[in-house]
């Protein structure tokens, strides 16, 4: 039987996704959105390219009927909205909590085994909101951050040590946004510990860039956020599971004490399989990094207060 994926959400990141998932030829694409025609037409707008890339997966774009995600083997969520002038956090919160519902009930409905890839904002909450609403279990709703700001720390390496991205390993761990906890010592070029080749002043810098790396983004487009490389992350853990590839990839996931933190998603370096979620790898830390991943931990915390107070 062919492999399906469901990408929810027709924008920027939801359509590379669709667009990488089909040009490697990993499954068939359905494409839903709740705006008319839109989630079609880039769907056919895919499909046309299929002969010039030379893949043979189907695209079909729908809206608002889910039944052609009926027993997709996986879901990524990209659905929600971005802050906006004017709009207050909890704001942006309720609306982003109301859509993620709204979604997973659909997808939990047709599509009851698959495993869930959330890429919406605020990432860790709407993890959280994606588990309670779907009922699966825990090793089936995975956030897509950490190989993100993993790739950006790998990116900003490469480009300080003029060296392929090829050579370059990262680990990000904890919540996605400011809080998140770049790991240089576990961060190396070759098996060189990046520590070795160059100054903490510099590593320093690259630590904070990889911290503010989607704000820079945002900065330069004025007008929108990155999606070329959080779609290829997930992408990159949806070819891991459909393949069953077994790979150590920093996600968030919903942790029960490891890391000494319960009942919260956080991104930590896990194995990745066609169970999804395989086994959570625990890392040594020094006292000052589990006080950076306890920091982050908090913040996560705080925010998944705010989706109960609000409702959620």
């Amino acid at each position: 039987m062919r492999k399906k994926v469901t990408v929810v959400g027709a924008g920027n990141v939801g359509a590379t996704v669709a667009m990488r998932v089909a040009e490697k030829g990993l499954a068939d694409v359905v494409l839903v959105d709740i705006i008319e025609g839109v989630p079609a037409g880039k769907a056919l707008d895919l499909a046309e390219a299929a002969p010039i890339e030379k893949h043979d997966s189907r695209l079909t774009g729908i809206t608002g009927d889910y039944n052609e995600a009926k027993d997709s083997d996986i879901v990524i969520i990209t659905a929600g909205i971005p802050r906006k002038p004017g709009m207050s956090r909890d704001d942006l919160l309720a609306t982003n909590m109301g859509i993620m519902s709204s979604v997973v009930k659909e997808i939990a409905a047709v599509a009851p085994n698959s495993i869930l890839i959330i890429v919406s904002n605020p990432l860790d909450a709407m993890c959280h909101m994606a588990l309670d609403t779907s009922g699966f279990a825990n090793n089936r709703v995975i956030g897509m951050a950490g190989i993100l700001d993993s790739a950006r720390f790998r990116a900003f390496i490469a480009m300080e040590l003029d060296v392929s991205v090829e050579n370059t390993h990262a680990f990000v761990l904890g919540g996605h946004g400011d809080t998140m906890v770049p790991l240089p010592r576990y961060s190396t070029v070759a098996g060189i510990p990046i520590t070795e080749l160059m100054s903490s002043e510099r590593i320093d810098a690259l630590v904070e860039r990889t911290r503010n790396g989607g704000a820079e983004i945002v900065g330069l487009l004025k007008t929108g956020s990155a999606y070329y490389a959080p779609a290829s992350a997930a992408v990159e853990m949806a070819e891991t599971i459909l393949k069953d590839k077994k790979k150590i990839l920093p996600c968030a996931v919903y942790l029960e004490g490891e890391y000494g933190i319960k009942d919260l998603f956080i991104g930590v370096p896990v194995k990745l399989g066609e169970n999804g979620v395989e086994d959570i790898i625990q890392i040594k830390l020094t006292d000052d990094e589990q006080k950076a991943l306890n920091n982050s931990a908090e913040a996560v915390k705080t925010l998944v207060d705010d989706m109960k107070r609000l409702g959620g």
